[in-house]
């Protein structure tokens, strides 16, 4: 199996200058360059939202997903097209995998429409369709989802691991505490990753996303749900193949769960009707935690420390053993748009 090395994450500046009462003229726009550049080593979030997404329908718009798509997009990218991000995430003649959810089944998966509008932006951004990989662990449950399952090398090609000729290496790797084998969807057939997750509640680790997602990439995530799953999922994350090759996590939220998870319960979702992006999965996962904590608040729930399921595996991801992104939120940049 092709190996990669580690990415180095994003070196965060150590200190941001706040200014001083007796600066100069100089010494002030010496100032305020620092804190402009320390501003840009946040990490970016983007949140946004469209409160007409279903368009009075009970279904979802697809123009309107395009757009907000696109709106979150050239936020995250700070840019007015919306090609342009997309040539930036990804290079001329890579397979392109989308990593989706697809456990919860219908009403709680990721959407078929969000699916369509990546495709479609990346094509324009040159990727050839059948080199766009749709993709999580088992045919049944894209069939339950009813996503078009295709191995045709001339469209976008939709499957499961399970799909035959792929499955998982027969190698075991070990991170931590963690000894999996991976999916061959991601070791083999694509070259870089774009984590298509849903915001959700989760039984064991508090709430499920970006990182939490990786479980349907390995062959035996049943083994990693102790102790809140941590430190579970921040070692998981360490894999290369995973650390190296997921690029952009853009996180499907138009229907989210706060209790239930990660489960399908109708009477414990809402309509956040939005997406989530960033780069870096543990500021994006530290967000999400937080919007489902006051949604939590606003339904007269506990918190999730409260009822014995602490999202901990946040701050052990962030820590100086796994430094996958950041969980203080002064060096997070939330926009909310």
């Amino acid at each position: 199996m092709k190996k990669t090395t580690d990415a180095t994450r994003r070196d965060f500046l150590k200190s941001c200058v706040a200014g001083a009462v007796a600066l100069g003229a100089g010494e002030m726009a010496i100032a305020k360059s620092a804190v402009h550049e320390a501003a840009a080593a946040k990490s970016k979030v983007i949140v946004a939202r469209d409160a007409n997404l279903t368009n009075g329908g009970a279904s979802l718009d697809s123009t309107r997903v395009q757009k907000l798509l696109d709106r979150a997009m050239q936020s995250f990218f700070d840019t007015n097209d919306p090609v342009t991000p997309w040539k930036k995430l990804v290079r001329p003649g890579e397979v392109v995998g989308l990593k989706v959810n697809t456990i919860a089944g219908p009403g709680l998966s990721t959407n078929l429409e969000l699916i369509e509008a990546v495709c479609e932006r990346l094509k324009q951004a040159g990727v050839k369709p059948g080199n766009i990989v749709v993709w999580d662990r088992w045919n049944r449950e894209f069939e339950r989802v009813k996503y078009p399952i295709s191995t045709d090398a001339n469209r976008e090609r939709f499957m499961g691991t399970d799909t035959r000729d792929f499955g998982y290496e027969d190698e075991t790797l070990t991170s931590g505490t963690v000894s999996t084998r991976l999916s061959k969807l991601l070791t083999r057939t694509c070259d870089c990753m774009i984590n298509l997750p849903v915001m959700k509640d989760h039984v064991g680790s508090g709430i499920t996303c970006a990182m939490k997602n990786m479980y349907g990439v390995i062959e035996n995530p049943y083994k990693l749900h102790d102790n809140n799953c941590s430190p579970y999922i921040a070692d998981l994350y360490m894999l290369p193949a995973i650390r190296n090759k997921f690029r952009l996590s853009i996180c499907d939220a138009f229907t989210a769960s706060f209790e239930g998870g990660p489960s399908y319960h109708p009477q414990y979702t809402w309509k956040f009707n939005g997406l989530v992006v960033a780069s870096d999965p543990v500021a994006n996962d530290c967000t999400v935690w937080q919007i489902i904590e006051r949604k939590r608040a606003e339904m007269g729930l506990k918190s999730l420390a409260d009822v014995g399921r602490p999202a901990t595996y946040i701050a052990v991801a962030a820590d100086a053993q796994h430094r996958l992104g950041t969980n203080d939120p002064k060096r997070i940049a939330v926009m909310e748009i």
